[in-house]
């Protein structure tokens, strides 16, 4: 099988790559990026002369390179997104534009290459479905869940979201949708809380916490993650939804100590700064679903095992995150592929 997967220079579309080459010999992987601030192949470098492996940088809104790209292939697997909730206040234009209408060119190439009969995972996040309330902790997000986003991001991805779905119940396309709960592991690009956290206490700097810190999040690691995906990817039902999470959930606050506690850090460490704004409280993903129905659940993501190995990577490996931080790989993407 050959797969066209969108975004895999990214955190997650890079552990996806490694997984595949690594647990299906049989299968073939092309890269398709373009290389945004968050994009990194060096997060590859260790798979570069597998033949299994090809590069594609590109735009998953520019028509002509898809249709391209995605000759002689027999799944999508769509991850490219703009993904930080914080930039999107800034800014909510580009991703507005590569998350909904992104996803929207890609469909239509997908469709012109093989009638949208073929495979096609939209890979989508939990923030689709808004906020939960703290005071009632036995309430989880189901696929079932009402689409209610609150963030600029999270209605980018919602736009994807009901495009993908619009596109299968209109063309009859084979499409899945994935909703996953909060991602960490190695090679998330440090804007994200645990590697800002453990890359700023390792620098000697506190670390802002938003708010009184009750924000509730569920952690999955990127490994359980990407097999869900791929799980999906195989044996799910088209035009299905299905919601993968890590049954992990924490505060901010508690995931803030955790931090701390594994690097033998003190609470004189942690600066409250002011909330951001929108700020969902909660978000519980009911996972049930995919592991009734396709037999996935999680086996990496509990802690501490999972949270002490993720600060342990980015302790180890601080050249990367160092040249990741400052941007360093920038000139040399645009020398190398032409801006």
């Amino acid at each position: 099988m050959h797969i066209l997967l969108t975004g895999g220079a990214g955190f997650i579309g890079s552990n996806f790559v490694r997984l595949l080459l690594r647990e299906r010999p049989d299968y073939r992987i092309t890269n398709f990026d373009v290389l945004t601030y968050s994009g990194n192949l060096e997060n590859l470098s260790e798979i570069e002369g597998d033949d299994r492996y090809a590069f594609i940088r590109g735009d998953v809104r520019d028509a002509a390179a898809l249709d391209k790209a995605l000759e002689g292939v027999d799944a999508v697997v769509h991850m490219a997104a703009e993904s930080h909730v914080d930039r999107s206040i800034m800014d909510s234009g580009p991703f507005i534009d590569t998350n909904t209408r992104g996803t929207q060119v890609l469909l239509d190439a997908w469709r012109r290459a093989t009638g949208g009969k073929k495979r096609f995972v939209y890979v989508s996040t939990d923030e689709v479905y808004g906020s939960l309330p703290l005071e009632n902790p036995e309430i989880k997000f189901t696929e079932a869940t009402p689409l209610d986003p609150s963030s600029p991001y999270s209605a980018s991805k919602a736009g994807g979201d009901l495009l993908a779905n619009a596109y299968h119940h209109t063309f009859g396309m084979d499409i899945c949708t994935t909703r996953c709960s909060n991602n960490f592991g190695p090679y998330q690009f440090p804007e994200k809380v645990i590697p800002l956290f453990v890359t700023n206490l390792l620098d000697g700097k506190q670390v802002p916490l938003y708010g009184d810190g009750k924000n509730v999040r569920d952690w999955l690691h990127v490994d359980d993650h990407c097999e869900a995906v791929l799980t999906v990817l195989e044996k799910g039902t088209s035009g299905e939804v299905y919601n993968i999470g890590g049954n992990n959930e924490r505060s901010n606050l508690e995931l803030t100590r955790s931090i701390l506690e594994i690097m033998g850090k003190g609470e004189e460490m942690i600066r409250y700064v002011e909330d951001r704004l929108g700020h969902d409280r909660r978000y519980a993903i009911d996972a049930g679903k995919i592991k009734r129905e396709l037999g996935w659940q999680p086996t990496r993501s509990a802690w501490p095992k999972a949270l002490e190995d993720t600060v342990r990577w980015y302790t180890d490996n601080r050249p990367w995150w160092e040249r990741v931080r400052s941007g360093a790989y920038q000139d040399y993407y645009a020398n190398m592929y032409g801006g």
